[in-house]
């Protein structure tokens, strides 16, 4: 089996597209906007608060410039009013660069108590990784579950990967299979969508809980950007059955609209 991460590895990989995935506010804000924004917020508005932490933390346009500090103060003043996306927010800017495993576990875990999808799939990865001091992968399993199950297509490869090489739960290809077709079929690609399809095109080319079925293996390795399993799994492959595995990948774009122009696209010419 080839190109595939070890679980620590993926969440290093999840941690690194942190940014890149979370919400971030829109670019067209104008000075106005933002005056009433602070003003929001100042008056205690906690929803208000996070929004202003988030413009401080991610700038996209004038209107603020970064700040950390700001935004580390805004969103704890949004979580301390029981506010879920806020108290995921502090908790992984303290699981972050600050580093206080205390206050990261408590800030993620009320979040993940509330429902917060992003705060259950980092209270999980924490658990797996060992971040608060101990690795506890009872709990580390039972947040990744919550979070998968809310769609969380990082949650959902990690707990592919947990099923695949048999860590805390018995060894399960099926169960593995599940759970990344469950995140492959996740569109754009930010991150675990990509390495769902992936790790699903390995299952089907080597046989492994699905079918063996190198025509589906090279479709999911087309709709990623891991180009070297595509080019491998091609010397086992006719050319008609290269053909076949092209065609589908087009369909599942064109039923994908929202999928970004990637690699993926690229390999369809």
């Amino acid at each position: 089996m080839r190109n595939r991460l070890p679980i620590s590895a993926m969440l290093f990989l999840a941690c690194a597209l942190h940014a890149q995935e979370s919400p971030r506010p829109t670019a067209d804000v104008t000075q106005s906007d933002f005056r009433t924004l602070v003003f929001q917020a100042e008056s205690g508005d906690r929803e208000a608060q996070y929004r202003l932490a988030e413009r401080y933390e991610y700038p996209e346009d004038s209107s603020a410039p970064k700040n950390d500090s700001a935004a580390r103060e805004w969103m704890l003043r949004s979580a301390e009013q029981g506010y879920a996306p806020a108290e995921a927010g502090i908790g992984v800017m303290y699981m972050g660069a600050s580093g206080d495993r205390g206050k990261a576990e408590t800030w993620l875990r009320r979040a993940a108590e509330q429902g917060n999808t992003e705060a259950q799939f980092w209270l999980g990865a924490a658990y797996e990784e060992g971040r608060f001091g101990t690795t506890d992968y009872q709990e580390a399993f039972k947040w990744l579950v919550k979070a998968a199950e809310q769609r969380h297509p990082d949650a959902q490869v990690i707990l592919g990967e947990m099923y695949e090489e048999g860590e805390f739960v018995s060894q399960n290809y099926v169960m593995a299979a599940k759970w990344y077709r469950k995140a492959a079929e996740h569109s754009p690609d930010m991150g675990g969508e990509g390495r769902g399809r992936n790790q699903l095109g390995m299952l089907y080319e080597d046989g492994l809980g699905v079918p063996k079925n190198l025509i589906l293996a090279y479709m999911w390795f087309s709709l990623t950007q891991f180009q070297e399993d595509l080019k491998d799994i091609e010397c086992d492959m006719t050319r008609a059955q290269i053909a076949q595995a092209r065609k589908m990948a087009v369909v599942w774009l064109k039923a994908h609209p929202e999928e970004h122009d990637t690699v993926a696209q690229r390999n369809m010419r």
